[in-house]
This record gives C-alpha cells, structure tokens and sequence, in this order.
C-alpha cells in the first residue's frame, strides 16, 4: 500500500494544474455542454484495460439518470463544506440519513484504501443524479428505502441489452436486469461489489449505507487516486459511460463542494420529472430521459435580437344556426362519470405458512421444511415474490449445498418453501430468517434445534475376562452402541470408574486412564466410529487386588456395567 500510495502522489504532483483548471472551468459554467479535461489533455475514457471494473461497463448498466442542475448560486463559499451550515440552499441540503451514509463510506474506504482518496461529495453528486438521494431520504431507520427503487427494463429498447442475472432476487425481473437501489446498481454489478455497510449481517442494494459503500468502493477500483481530475472522470464514466453524465455529476459535485447542509429525512428536494416518462428512481418500473438526451432545452432567439411581429388576430368563427345537440337547446348533458382507478396488488407481509417445530439430529435433514406466505394490500396471496431465506447463529446447519442464504420466488399460491436444512455436528438452537428481498417488511423468523445423536443400547463387544496385574495394562475394552436397532455412529459416550455403592460415584481408587499430560484420571468422554463401535483408551491396572466396575454411558441415556479384576503382583 505505501508504494502505491507514493506513486499516486507523484501522479498527482504533475497533474494537479490541470486538474485544478477543470474544476475551474466547470464551477464556472454551471452548464452540462462544459468541457471536462482529463490529466492527459484528451477527453476523459474508461482507462487502461482493466481499470473499468465492471464487465457489463457501467455499474447502472447506462441505465437513465436525472439532469437537474443544481443552482448558480452556490449555497457558501468554496471549502466550507467541511463545517455544514444550519441552513441554506434548498437544493444544497441533504437528508440526515443519506449524508451520514455517504460519510461513513468515506470513513470506511479510507481506512482500507486511503491512497484512494473518496470524497463524500463524489457518492452526494452521484446519489443526487442517480436517485435524488434516495427521493429525498424515504428510508427507514436502518437506512433502507421504504419501497424498491428501480430502473427500466435493460431489454435494449432505448438502453442497453443485459438480460436477467439474479432471477429476479433483486430487481422483480427474471427476463432482463434492472437498475437498483438509490445508487443504481445492475444485479450483476452488485453481486461482485455488494457490500454490507450498515453491519446487519446483509447487503441490500436498497439500503443507503450498504449502496453507498459498494459504491465508493466501486469508484475506487484499481489504482485510482480520486483527487485526480482524470481519476476521478474514469471513475464516474465506469458508472454510466455517457459524457453529459459525466458533466452532471462533476457539476453537482462542484456544488457539494462549496457547502452543503443536513435536513430531515422524506424532505430532500426531489428532481423535475421527464416529460417523457417517469425517472426509474420512482420505483414504477418506467423511465425517463436516456442519458443521452439534452437535460433542457434553451428558447431560440431572433439573430437581430428585435422581437417578432404580433400575428394579426382571425376574428371568430359564425356560429352555427343549428344546435349539435339532438336534444335541442337546454337539454343538460349527462357527463359520463370516469372510473376510479383499480389499484394494483402489492406486497403488504410475509408470515408464517405453517411451519411447525423445527428441529433434527446432528448430521440429519430437518423433516420440515419452512415455509413462508406472501400477502398482498388486498390481504390476498401473492405470487412472484422473491423471498431470501437466511441461517443466523452459531450454527453449521446450512441448506443443500452447504448455503447459508437462498433465495426463491413464491408460487400461484403465494407460498414458497425453502430448500431442505440439514443439521450440522453442533447443537443448540439457531435462527432461520425470511425476508421479501428488497424490502424493509419485518422478516419472519423460526427456530431450529439440533440436538446430538442418540443410543438407546451400548453394550460391550467380546467375552474375555479383563484381568491384569497391578501395574501393567488391561487388554482393550470395546463396545457397540445402536439406536432402534441401528448402528449409532458419532455418539458421545461417557466411560467411568465408578464405586460399587447402591448409588454408584466416580471411584478415586483401583483403574484409570491417562489424560494428555500423563495424569490418572477415571471419567473419560469420547465417540463412537461410524458403525457404532468404540476402543476405550487403555486403561492402567491400580491399587488392591480385587474386581472394580467400569461403566460406559451413551448420549440418551443407555448404558453397560464392565468388571475389571486387578491382581496382585507375584511375591
């Protein structure tokens, strides 16, 4: 990391006039036609190969975008964006949770990248363009949208081709990808950059603190030193490769850049809609403006400047002598009432659908498996909803093959059941969770025990008498545990030495084992082979001559009584 932190600064000692003059420039026009210079003098590209660290080339796939310009006036004077002002511009004011989550992306990537050098303002000016930051700050608590942010289909009608990645898990969509979240991310982006910036154990492209992370992240992909203007224009055109983006979000970035302010979350300033069509930030699935549309459009003017002459008035037109109405005149007209809109189904819940106890024998299938319904506004099933099914705790238990999440789409009836869970070696109760994916809808959570394997008979294998002299060793004890029948393998089995009172304790006297260090001990735990079988540890031959008891006891309780006879040395 030294070395190339050393060289970005040797970089950026060559390029740093340069850079300022960009700056300059753009502050200047507040325009998105302005020209934008990268490091080299040539206009700003994707990089090298491999600097562009997306396949598809843009982490929004070139999906649509707002082109709001923010105002000429500037909210304070350059370099006061540091210490934020109680109040100002309303365009300069950005909701309290959307700031702190592009702060703490900042914090975050500084501390495993600083040669990078994030600027907040940069994930602000994207934010804005991308989503109006998050539509004005409509998250929750936890920083997450309070409905799914979506771009439009990428089907290639008017943006690019990328079909479906994530099975519609993210975006709703099994045919094509769609831009998510407040920060825009094509599945197929957030699959490899995804991150988890809010420490809730999941990475959702709808939480502001997760995306704005991913993003300063994907922005410093590389080797790039952001406060290089080049750097910084290749890092921008990996997002969305169209040059008037890149203008946009220089130019908003310009502004962050001279101040800003915190307000409440839900009161942002929301951009102008497209005539066109709605921006995909409002989650219906349309779109507006393509990026490579012109943000506005300026009146022409006459070249003289003079104005134009005042087109002379027709004067109006005869009325007709004979009324259009067949009713005659004074007849009213009935006005033909418009119908109310039918409002769509949408997801309201997800609950229970009836998965009982949940629990299992290490190492087998739980029985049940869990099972979730989905709920429309109308309290109605409702089907293709994207249900994330998640293993918490401290647990080894997993779905087939081994996954700790899946992800499935509920049926016509609404229902959806997760993959088989099978238990792992360790015991105790863990959680599973189901979430609507992309949605801040409580989850439904179950609980899932997994207790040990179990024998319900041990009994000793062979017939010799187990005799030896005081001093040397019995020859091996071996036994065999079943459960039903059943060989029981991998069961805990408890051996001890005990007393031959009417309510047996472990016996300090006569045969022993010996624990690592060499020491005497008389209880010994182990577990039984696959089949079942077991070979006690040799055991040491002790104190007087006379018959001690050995006893074997099995995880559920079965246990087997072994005598082992001690004799005295020869004289």
């Amino acid at each position: 990391m030294a070395a190339q932190f050393g060289r970005r600064l040797r970089r950026g000692a060559t390029t740093a006039a340069v850079a300022a003059a960009a700056v300059a420039a753009l502050s200047a026009s507040q325009a998105p036609g302005s020209p934008l210079v990268a490091s080299d003098g040539d206009q700003p590209t994707t990089g090298a190969a491999g600097s562009t660290p997306s396949g598809d080339g843009a982490a929004s796939g070139n999906s649509p975008y707002f082109t709001d310009l923010p105002p000429l006036n500037t909210p304070n004077k350059p370099g006061t964006s540091v210490n934020l002002p109680v109040t100002g511009s309303a365009e300069s004011g950005i909701p309290a949770s959307i700031l702190a989550a592009y702060k703490k992306a900042q914090q975050t990537v500084a501390g495993t990248d600083a040669a990078c050098r994030l600027p907040w303002q940069l994930l602000a000016a994207i934010g804005k363009v991308e989503s109006g930051q998050a539509r004005g700050g409509r998250v929750d608590a936890q920083g997450t949208t309070l409905s799914p942010i979506l771009g439009p289909a990428l089907n290639g009608q008017g943006f690019a081709l990328i079909k479906d990645t994530d099975d519609g898990a993210y975006d709703g969509d099994s045919t094509h990808d769609r831009a998510v979240g407040p920060m825009q991310f094509i599945p197929s982006t957030w699959a490899t950059w995804g991150q988890d910036g809010n420490a809730d154990g999941r990475k959702d492209p709808n939480n502001i603190y997760d995306a704005a992370l991913a993003a300063g992240r994907y922005l410093c992909a590389g080797s790039r030193d952001l406060a290089l203007a080049a750097d910084l224009d290749r890092a921008v055109l990996s997002y969305n490769h169209s040059d008037e983006y890149l203008r946009t979000v220089r130019t908003w970035f310009e502004y962050y850049n001279r101040g800003t302010h915190e307000v409440p979350d839900g009161t942002g300033v929301l951009p102008v809609e497209s005539s066109t069509g709605t921006h995909p930030g409002t989650g219906s699935g349309t779109h507006g403006s393509s990026p490579s549309s012109s943000p506005s459009s300026s009146p022409s003017s006459s070249p003289s400047g003079s104005p134009s002459p005042t087109p002379t008035p027709k004067p109006p037109s005869k009325p007709s002598p004979t009324p259009s109405d067949p009713g005659g005149p004074g007849t009213p007209t009935t006005p033909t009432p418009t119908p109310d809109p039918t409002p769509s189904p949408a997801l309201a819940a997800v609950q229970n659908a009836g998965t009982g106890e949940l629990s299992a024998t290490a190492g087998d299938a739980f029985a049940e498996r869990i099972k979730v319904l989905a709920k429309s506004n109308f309290g109605k099933p409702l089907a293709k909803v994207s249900v994330t099914f998640t293993v918490v705790g401290d647990t080894d238990a997993a779905f087939d093959g081994g996954k700790k999440t899946v992800t499935v789409a509920t049926g016509a009836d609404g229902t959806v059941a997760a993959p088989v869970l099978k238990a792992g070696e360790k015991t105790g109760t863990f959680t599973v969770r189901a979430t609507a994916t992309g949605t801040s809808l409580p989850a439904v959570t179950y609980t899932a025990t997994v207790t040990a394997r179990q024998a319900d008979a041990i009994a000793r294998t062979g017939t010799a008498e187990l005799t030896a002299v005081a001093g040397q060793t019995f020859a091996d004890v071996t036994a065999r545990a079943t459960y039903k029948g059943a060989a029981a393998g991998r069961v805990a089995v408890t051996a001890t030495m005990i007393t031959d009172a009417e309510k047996p304790v472990e016996n300090d006297k006569g045969p022993y084992f010996t624990n690592d260090d060499g020491d005497p001990v008389r209880t010994f735990a182990f577990t039984t082979d696959a089949d079942g079988t077991l070979t006690l540890p040799k055991i040491y031959a002790d104190g007087a001559a006379g018959t001690y008891k050995l006893r074997l006891t099995t995880e559920g309780g079965a246990t087997v009584v072994i005598e082992l006879t001690v004799e005295a040395p020869a004289a």
